[in-house]
């Protein structure tokens, strides 16, 4: 299947701006998490958004690319990436991994590509993991995935994914926002407008449900940190 990661990243986040080029332990994240992309074995690059990010990642023996800057989503980037540097389509499976996760294990990556090999009918793999803290199940910041997942099973088709409550016994699985898409199915994903699902829960994944794409998640153990806001930079700063 080839695998290429890519990982986007701008300057212009909403709660934290600049955070790509945050450092941590004497790197900028956006190079932390190249670093432990890199380890998977895959082809790595990163879609910037910003001239910046790219002289970073370059800086540290990186494959970067610039990307528009005004385009609409960090999924629009990577087919823009994946297209300006693999445009013969040598790789059929794009896995996305986010700019602001700088210790994801690189297992994450290949767990999203053994999924996709495994499951045929998988357009887009992804990954959740059960958390044992109740609150987070009324956590709007929390996105839950309900999956159609048999007693003790470790992969499912994903029914839904929501910020509001879930109701019942159960575990909930919280949703880790990483992704493998089969080449197409990105390319169709984005070139789909907005879908309505999408926009009432402010969740882009439910274009692909909208669209009849599959998505199919595996269970993984622990979410990665993923620094959104200054308090997730300062717990970063301190792992690193």
């Amino acid at each position: 299947m080839n695998p290429l990661i890519m990982i986007p990243a701008r300057m212009a986040a909403t709660r934290l701006p600049g955070k790509p080029l945050a450092d941590i332990g004497g790197k900028p994240m956006i190079v932390r998490a190249w670093q432990q992309a890199m380890a998977s074995g895959f082809r790595v690059a990163v879609a910037a958004g910003d001239p910046e990010i790219v002289a970073a990642v370059q800086a540290a023996g990186g494959e970067a690319v610039l990307t528009d800057p005004h385009l609409p989503s960090g999924s629009d980037r990577i087919l823009a990436a994946a297209q300006a540097v693999d445009p013969d389509g040598a790789h059929e499976v794009v896995i996305n991994i986010q700019g602001d996760m700088p210790f994801a294990s690189p297992d994450l990556a290949k767990a999203c590509a053994e999924l996709l090999a495994r499951e045929s009918a998988c357009d887009v793999a992804t990954l959740v993991a059960t958390e044992a803290d109740v609150s987070d199940r009324a956590n709007p910041d929390v996105v839950k995935a309900v999956l159609a997942l048999a007693d003790g099973g470790t992969s499912g088709r994903a029914l839904y994914f929501t910020r509001s409550t879930l109701y019942g016994d159960g575990p909930v699985w919280r949703h880790v926002g990483i992704y493998g898409y089969r080449r197409e199915a990105l390319a169709r994903f984005c070139a789909a407008p907005p879908s309505p699902l999408e926009k009432r829960e402010k969740l882009e994944q439910l274009r692909a449900l909208e669209m009849g794409l599959q998505i199919w998640a595996s269970v993984i153990d622990e979410a990665p940190l993923s620094v959104d806001n200054s308090a997730d930079l300062e717990a970063a700063r301190a792992l690193a």
